[in-house]
């Protein structure tokens, strides 16, 4: 698909207030961002918060229908996607603690914690490749691929007895199907919504949250009925039904469009500071975000928690989560994107230094839980609505793609690194949680420069 001709350029505000309110008015400045080079984020960011000006070909984000039966159609497909994706990765501290209990038990920490990181890395690292497959032939395939890959992964994890198989089938063959579906979903996203595109992406980012709340009680419930290997398999069966669902809802607003391969579109927005800013900071913060969730059922029990309390650690963890990640994404829209992210992050961050550290009793383990449920939550629906903001629409895959990719390699080595800090520690809980809450400490401070370079230092500002 080719680009209209664009040869002129909106000017460069001349104030902060001007990223409220830029001043665009032809048709040649819709686009700034892939057809001509803006001479300052803020410039750039104005231009995609508030467009005025005739759709070129349909791609004016003012002409977004941010709603209607189709549009809404969608969100639930993406909001099944979501329940059967990053809601199975969300659960992964049940099986940290399963494992390292049962068939697993001989192994350390750090290695059992490898299966759970490797889900994490893969459901992510495919995002260039995925993302450059939406692009270019649209979400059904990648659906299809990636519901068989998912399903039949955690069909053979049901069977599997040694550390290799587990690391196979759960760890590899499930999450890069994970992966195929996860993408389509956050891509197709900007497509239908702009001015509600926070809200739309917290309503279907709650899917995961909602999975995470059901999948580690079901897991465990049946795991105690009917034995580990119907566990899993029902868990493979609901999410091939929800799949179903999402494949006949889910699809593009914008038809795909054939374009040659190139490493070039992946190092492209590298070159953009704000790109380059928002990506060391998710990196550094996604580091962190795993470790409380893999870890924080042993931690409990570790501190004296009854087994059958610990085990809903993580489902209250993820309810908050529910909450997290839709109340944040609709007051985004309203105050600005990324100053909503700045806020919740340093929350989080805060939460797990002043609160999970001293937390050595029921009462402050659960309470924490919950909070940093709703914290690390809105996180996880507010990244893919960021890097829309500063992206042309349809650019939204190979972008979104590039970033997961990278935090994905933070996903990788989190939870071993925790693993050995916990063996360093001899078995304290108190030098992984440092490293959780340096990591997304820093994490939020390099975040928050993304935005100073979007609009500078005054707080008021809509961004």
């Amino acid at each position: 698909m080719e680009l209209p001709d664009m040869t002129q350029t909106s000017s460069t505000p001349s104030s902060l207030q001007d990223v409220e309110k830029p001043a665009i008015e032809t048709e040649s400045t819709i686009l700034p961002i892939v057809a001509q080079s803006p001479t300052s984020d803020i410039e750039k960011a104005a231009s995609i918060t508030e467009p005025k000006g005739p759709p070129p070909g349909g791609f004016d984000p003012s002409q977004f229908p941010d709603g209607g039966p189709q549009a809404w159609l969608c969100v639930l497909g993406r909001f099944c996607i979501l329940f059967c994706s990053f809601g199975w990765i969300n659960s992964i501290g049940v099986f940290q603690e399963y494992y390292q209990t049962h068939q697993l038990r001989a192994y350390s920490a750090s290695t059992v914690s490898w299966i759970s990181s490797l889900e994490v890395f893969f459901m992510f690292a495919g995002g260039p490749v995925i993302g450059k497959l939406y692009d270019n032939y649209g979400p059904r395939r990648l659906l299809l691929g990636g519901t068989l890959l998912h399903v039949f992964g955690l069909m053979m994890a049901s069977l599997a007895s040694e550390y290799y198989q587990f690391i196979l089938a759960q760890g590899i063959c499930s999450p890069i199907g994970a992966s195929m579906i996860f993408y389509p979903a956050m891509s197709t996203i900007p497509t239908w919504f702009f001015r509600k595109r926070g809200a739309a992406f917290g309503i279907v980012a709650a899917g995961s949250s909602l999975g995470g709340v059901i999948f580690p009680i079901m897991v465990q419930r049946l795991i105690v009925e009917v034995g580990f290997g119907w566990a899993m398999r029902t868990g493979a069966f609901l999410i091939l039904a929800l799949m179903v669902v999402a494949i006949l809802t889910v699809e593009s607003r914008f038809p795909p469009s054939k374009k040659p391969w190139s490493i070039k579109d992946f190092v492209v927005p590298l070159k953009e500071l704000t790109y380059d800013l928002v990506c060391l900071g998710s990196f550094l913060f996604f580091m962190g975000i795993f470790l409380p969730i893999n870890y924080i059922i042993l931690e409990a029990e570790h501190y004296g928690m009854d087994p059958s309390l610990a085990q809903y650690l993580v489902p209250i963890l993820n309810a908050a989560s529910l909450f997290g990640r839709t109340v944040p994404g609709f007051l985004a829209d309203k105050i600005g994107r990324y100053n909503m992210m700045m806020i919740m992050c340093f929350f989080t961050s805060i939460l797990v230094l002043a609160m999970w550290i001293p937390s050595t009793t029921s009462a402050p383990i659960i309470v924490f839980a919950a909070l940093y449920g709703f914290g690390s939550g809105a996180f996880v629906s507010l990244t893919p609505s960021l890097i829309a903001q500063i992206s042309d629409v349809r650019q939204i895959g190979v972008r979104s793609g590039t970033l997961f990719a990278i935090i994905s390699v933070a996903s990788l080595v989190g939870n071993p690194i925790g693993g050995a800090l916990l063996t360093k520690w001899n078995g304290e809980y108190t030098g992984l949680q440092v490293f959780a809450g340096v990591l997304t400490f820093s994490g939020s401070i390099v975040l928050s420069l993304a935005r100073v370079r979007l609009a500078g230092w005054k707080v008021v500002t809509k961004i």
